[in-house]
């Protein structure tokens, strides 16, 4: 009898365990850097007025998106007069908790945060738009340490569109895509900032995160490298650019796909399952497909199944569901807004501008897609190769709260171009003004 009550404890503490565990989004796109969370009980639909608004809170310009660890919502904001900052919020109300700011002044184009944090169970990590990659502890809400990924490997003025990485973990190791004329991916023992090794150059500046994937079972780091900027490097020498998988242990090259023509790529990968990735760009690609083959004497090459200049994504991965893959392409020459496409490359269906979705975000959970649209819109959605299939929409977002002149304002004042993340029923969704918290569970 006592076996048979320990058992009952044990399967009881195996079942909450999860539960708890489910409710964070601990880094960019999620628990499993997939855009997918195990989150239940979705509203299956939204009044008119739309889903309830619990708070809202004031931040900086930027598309920087929030990550969620035991109820605390971890944001890296940023006044482009002084630095960056990184502030922590009460999940359940929004009250700010906490706030560090550092010296990182300046202003690219389309200014402010442009990356996600990654936090443990002691620290959070972030890497701002001028390279400060920093290391802070979470109970005492001071920096560990922190580096410059750009500076500290030769680089002297940032990309065009500046450093714009979400690090990754790893065991004991902090990955992170310096893309610096002396380093390409960086590995960072994470308790103490040490270099445990690092790729040399890999080829044109990126703005892609790297991703820790399974390829014929074993993990390897992915990093997409953009082809040579023909607007930004008037003159340049024309490269292509390259998918490339690296042995996340000592930085080793598995392998590589030398035929990626995209000049601006800003997505990781997504994983199509039997060791294939799909790849999304816009400038001026659109997607690949390519197979990752083992061979005998252990070595790696890789395979183009499929090219098309149908689908793509500018800012963000392709959502994979169910054999199909979901992307909101927008580029200078498309506004083919959400598109669903198989995966063989064949396009089932293109929302174009109605309803208009321009580089926002997706999370799938509980069979359904959440969507913003770039703008000021939530989207509820019916993933179906068929058709859109569209549930609810409501305006949870409004216009303003930047000024939309010159280069650094295109695209409107409103510019919800950052992740969005979920966590324990309430979705986070931030513009260039504020970030609110909405209910979206029952």
């Amino acid at each position: 009898m006592k076996t048979k009550h320990f058992l009952v404890v044990i399967m009881a503490f195996l079942a909450i365990s999860p539960i708890a565990n489910a409710q964070d989004w601990p880094q960019f796109l999620g628990p499993d850097r997939d855009s997918k969370s195990p989150q239940k009980g979705l509203l299956k639909s939204w009044p008119e007025s739309g889903p309830e608004v619990l708070w809202s809170v004031n931040v900086g310009i930027g598309y920087g998106g929030p990550v969620v660890k035991n109820g605390k919502v971890y944001l890296l904001d940023r006044d482009d007069e002084t630095g960056d900052i990184m502030r922590c919020f009460d999940l359940n109300t929004g009250r700010e908790l906490w706030k560090f700011s550092y010296d990182s002044p300046g202003e690219i184009p389309f200014p402010g945060s442009r990356s996600v944090p990654i936090v443990d169970d002691k620290h959070v990590y972030a890497c701002g738009a001028y390279g400060d990659l920093y290391c802070f502890d979470i109970q005492t809400q001071k920096p560990v340490w922190n580096k410059n990924v750009w500076k500290d490997f030769g680089g002297e003025n940032p990309p065009i569109w500046g450093v714009s990485q979400s690090p990754v973990i790893y065991g004991d190791l902090l990955i992170i895509a310096s893309m610096a004329p002396d380093a390409g991916v960086v590995a960072y023992k994470k308790q103490t900032g040490e270099i445990a090794w690092k790729t040399p150059n890999l080829g044109n500046e990126s703005y892609v995160s790297p991703k820790i994937m399974k390829i014929h079972g074993e993990d390897h780091v992915v990093i997409v490298n953009s082809s040579t900027n023909p607007f930004g490097h008037a003159g340049a020498p024309v490269t292509k650019g390259s998918v490339v998988g690296l042995d996340p242990a000592t930085g080793k090259t598995l392998w590589k796909y030398a035929d990626w023509d995209c000049h601006i790529s800003v997505a990781c990968p997504t994983d199509a399952g039997n060791n294939k990735l799909l790849i999304v760009g816009g400038y001026e690609r659109g997607a690949t497909m390519i197979q990752v083959n083992k061979k005998n004497d252990g070595t790696f090459d890789t395979t183009e199944l499929f090219t098309t200049l149908e689908f793509g994504d500018q800012t963000k991965p392709a959502l994979f569901h169910n054999g199909y893959f979901y992307a909101m392409f927008r580029t200078n020459q498309k506004r083919d807004g959400l598109v669903c496409m198989d995966m063989n490359g064949k396009i089932m269906w293109k929302t174009g501008r109605n309803p208009n979705f321009d580089r926002g975000s997706m999370i799938l959970a509980d069979g359904l897609i959440l969507a913003t649209d770039g703008l000021k819109t939530l989207y509820l959605i019916e993933p179906d190769p068929t058709a859109f299939k569209q549930i609810s929409k409501a305006d949870v977002l409004s216009e303003g709260g930047v000024n939309q002149d010159g280069m650094a304002r295109m695209g409107g004042g409103t510019q919800n171009w950052a992740p969005i993340a979920l966590a324990d029923g309430k979705l986070l969704v931030r513009d260039q003004a504020k970030m609110v918290c909405v209910k979206v569970t029952q």
